[in-house]
């Protein structure tokens, strides 16, 4: 695969939240960045965008979704007045929650007005309300939109059902909010110890004080993956992280992020990132040299 034609860029000119509109050109190139996007599709009979392999022909007030770490390309529409929202992969990760929408729709990438009419008009009400706040001289504004960016995520579990066939997951759930809160300390300790002796699916229900069944089914039916998955996929979040500092061996990012060996670190991170870990390090630092000059 050829990275040359990729471009990153870093989310450090706010903490959480950023907005934008108002481009003049109608395309922009295939990339990728560690953070996520929610674009309001402007006017125009022409509105051609892409994530990963998969091409969208959109209308007028369309929403499309592009989740942290996903390529995307605008192949031909109107920028002038769509609108943009960029929220930072530390945000969705700092509640439970956000994690389980996020992956639960990791596989949606357009919320159609014509499909889903009520959800849309109600999703681009809550962009509207952001981009007055953004825009304003509020001294407040990016916790206001943090809030808002929350409530257009629960607003897309709140429509779960109706988006089920997309999903691709109709089984429904509901926990006593005493499981749920011990399942957040369960993934909050797992984040915080990811050097510990013992993270398997055992030990962590039993520091739930469920069952390896009943703990299972949740990670499952809360976070669309099982919990090998999930706990690979935290590792390789904490992975990623690592490999934009200096000053770390490859080997010592692996240890640091629970992986038990090179090879294994080497296999999941090409997996689920389609490249080696070396090649993701000289891709960000290339990134940084580019944006440096």
């Amino acid at each position: 695969m050829d990275y040359s034609t990729y471009e990153i860029y870093d989310f450090d000119h706010v903490s959480a939240f950023n907005m934008s509109t108002g481009y003049k050109e109608r395309s922009y190139p295939m990339h990728w960045h560690s953070y996520g996007e929610i674009l309001l599709v402007g006017p125009g009979e022409t509105n051609v965008y892409k994530v990963g392999k998969n091409t969208y022909h959109l209308v007028p007030d369309d929403l499309m979704l592009v989740w942290p770490m996903e390529t995307h390309e605008i192949v031909d529409a109107d920028r002038e007045k769509s609108l943009v929202i960029q929220f930072s992969n530390a945000f969705i990760n700092s509640l439970f929650d956000l994690q389980r929408i996020m992956h639960l729709y990791r596989n949606v990438h357009v919320i159609c007005v014509t499909a889903h009419p009520e959800l849309a008009a109600k999703l681009k009400a809550i962009t509207l309300r952001m981009k007055d706040i953004f825009y304003s001289e509020r001294s407040d504004k990016e916790i206001r939109c943090c809030m808002l960016l929350m409530e257009f995520m629960l607003l897309l579990d709140e429509y779960r059902k109706e988006l089920a066939p997309e999903l691709n997951d109709e089984e429904q759930y509901g926990y006593t909010d005493d499981v749920m809160r011990r399942m957040m300390q369960v993934s909050d300790y797992i984040k915080n110890n990811l050097t510990a002796d013992d993270l398997s699916q055992a030990a962590m229900a039993e520091m739930a004080g469920i069952s390896r069944d009943y703990f299972s089914r949740i990670f499952k039916n809360v976070t669309g993956m099982n919990y090998s998955k999930w706990l690979n996929m935290i590792r390789m979040e904490k992975a990623s992280e690592l490999l934009t500092q200096e000053g770390r061996t490859l080997t010592e990012i692996a240890m640091l992020s629970g992986f038990q060996s090179i090879p294994s670190f080497n296999r999941v991170f090409r997996e689920e990132k389609g490249m080696a870990p070396g090649e993701y390090r000289a891709l960000f630092a290339g990134g940084k040299n580019v944006n440096n000059k």
